[in-house]
């Protein structure tokens, strides 16, 4: 699994802690949103993760214009994260791009690789 980090916070740091959790199971890549979401299409990475101050623009805009919104979700907004189910649902739906509020990254970056991993 290659899991590629865009989104216009905390790269570093968000890919650190994936990197934590998900150990030899996965690669993990720090990419522009464009480079990534491009590793995404042409299947060079299986899942992008960003953040913003929002879960959605800046982490997920140029995904959701290029893999289309069926492809994309917050799974953390600005007082709302969704639970570990939701999670769940999400990835079992097919979403590849998962944006989130980069002050929620502790909470929802594990479940999201839980789910993931469990695919």
């Amino acid at each position: 699994m290659k899991i590629v980090v865009g989104g216009q916070m905390d790269k570093q740091s968000i890919a650190r802690l994936v990197e934590s959790i998900v150990k030899d199971k996965a690669q993990v890549e720090i990419k522009s949103d464009i480079e990534a979401t491009l590793a995404i299409q042409t299947g060079q990475a299986d899942y992008y993760i960003g953040a913003c101050s929002t879960g959605a623009g800046g982490a997920l805009g140029i995904a959701t214009g290029l893999l289309g919104q069926a492809k994309c979700v917050s799974i953390s907004t600005p007082g709302k994260t969704m639970t570990q189910e939701e999670i769940n649902d999400e990835v079992a739906k097919g979403k590849v791009a998962f944006g989130f509020v980069n002050y929620d990254a502790e909470k929802v970056v594990p479940m999201l690789l839980n789910a993931l991993l469990k695919k």
